[in-house]
This record gives C-alpha cells, structure tokens and sequence, in this order.
C-alpha cells in the first residue's frame, strides 16, 4: 500500500502554546511543507498487562523501553486500514515496526487469534504479546496532528498534537474520538523527528524563542492521570497534586471529573 513501516529515527518532543504552534509553522513555512494527509485525528489503542507493566516502566525513564498500539488516522470499520505498531526505544533512538491490516484482523490478531502474515515483523509482534502474556487493550488516546516534512529531506519531519484525549472505556478505532483532556485545550506537543541532525535554523529559533526540549508521554500522562483520579476516591481528598503534569512550569492538580486546572 505504499506505507513505510519501519523508521530508526530520533524524536525530540516541546510543550508549547497553541500561539507558538502558529509561530513556528510560518516561520519553517520556507523550509518544510504539510504531509500529504494535512491535519488528520489520529486514533490509538494502546496495549499493556493487566498491571500496567509497560507504563509503569515507560515512566520509569530506564534506558530501553517498548510499547504496542493499534493506530488510525480516521475513524475506521472493520474493513479499514489501520497500524500495529511496535514502538520501541534505547538509548535516545527510537525504533518503529509495524503492520497495516483490516482493523477486524488486527483486533482478532492482538485478542490471541491467528497471526496474519508470515514477516519478521509480525513474529516480533507476536513474540510481544506472548512474552507479556496479559496483553490486551487498556486505553484510547486521540490528538488532532498538523504534520510537515522538509523540502529537501523527507526524513526530517514536525508534527503538532493538540485536543488530546484519552479514556480507559470504549475501547474501539470504530468509536467517535471523546475522552478527559490530557492537556489544555491551549497547549500543543510539538515532535522533531530526525534521522540525523537538526537543521541550523530550527536550532537558532528554538534557542531565541527559549523553547526546550521536554520529556513528554501522551500514555504516561493519561495513565498518572487516571490513577490519581482513582486515588481521590479516598475519603476526605479532594484534589492531587500531580507534579509530572507540569506545562510552562505552572503546577497542575486533577479535579473530580479527572481534568487537569492550574
């Protein structure tokens, strides 16, 4: 189908504004141009044990870490096309496999049925999901993403997440995209991937315009948000403070409803 399916790339992630978001794509508006999807709503289904082993280590910061995910970029049928995605990084470089297939296939696959093609790529998901042994889907997270690659290196791509949501019910590509906010609907998650260096001229602009690279997961933040909503469920708490749920260094704390407010 055209698609490419396995990338060895760095990823460098910001947390900006909405405001900064349009900055910068008029100022890289002479180096980069927009995918050929444009904006698009990116659906996935994340996958982890029954005791969340991936996330919990994810969080953990150790020097290798993996995770598998269902993705698509439109609500889909069964028919659909959708990604398998096995997601793995060590040591700063990040490694992606993955697989596009009926969305029907790939949910009958990853619920323990039969492997749908003979790759090494589908042996590497397959050997996950029985070394793991619990396996199975525990959170949908949506983000609406503007993506762009550079004019003279297709290798080199930006993208911008906002209207990310996330909830642990549903769990379906076939659903509408609805959940809890895992930011504010004004802050934006930029990614610089690369499979080299970054260009001098976005290195110079993110350096004037004092913005820093942060360490930033949309799983990792939807899940500490979900369990310290489950821990306000103690009597006589009102509200938890998450210190990881930090935008342009305001401190944030998560309501009854699960929403972060500052």
């Amino acid at each position: 189908m055209g698609y490419l399916n396995t990338f060895k790339r760095y990823e460098m992630k910001y947390i900006i504004t909405v405001e900064q978001k349009n900055d910068i794509i008029k100022m890289m508006s002479e180096y980069m141009v927009p995918d050929a999807f444009g904006m698009s709503t990116i659906r996935n289904i994340y996958y982890d044990t029954d005791s969340y082993r991936l996330i919990r280590n994810s969080i953990d910061k150790p020097a290798y870490k993996e995770k598998l995910r269902m993705r698509s970029y439109k609500r889909v049928n069964g028919d659909d096309t959708v990604f398998v995605e096995l997601k793995k990084k060590y040591d700063k470089v990040v490694y992606k496999r993955r697989l596009d297939l009926p969305e029907k296939e790939a949910v009958e696959w990853l619920d323990g049925g039969k492997t749908p093609a003979d790759s090494q790529i589908a042996r590497e998901i397959d050997y996950f999901v029985n070394y793991y042994e619990t396996i199975s889907p525990t959170a949908f997270i949506s983000y609406d993403r503007e993506a762009f690659f550079a004019n003279d290196d297709h290798d080199f791509r930006i993208s911008f997440d906002t209207n990310i949501l996330s909830r642990t019910c549903d769990l379906s590509l076939q659903k509408e995209a609805y959940g809890d906010r895992v930011i504010d609907k004004d802050m934006c998650i930029m990614e610089v991937k690369v499979s080299k260096g970054m260009p001098m001229w976005l290195v110079r602009y993110l350096s004037e315009n004092k913005i820093y690279k942060s360490s930033f997961s949309k799983y990792g933040t939807a899940y500490k948000l979900y369990i310290a909503n489950e821990v306000k469920l103690i009597p006589n708490l009102d509200e938890v403070k998450v210190k990881t749920v930090a935008f342009d260094k305001k401190n944030y704390y998560i309501n009854k409803g699960g929403v972060a407010y500052a």
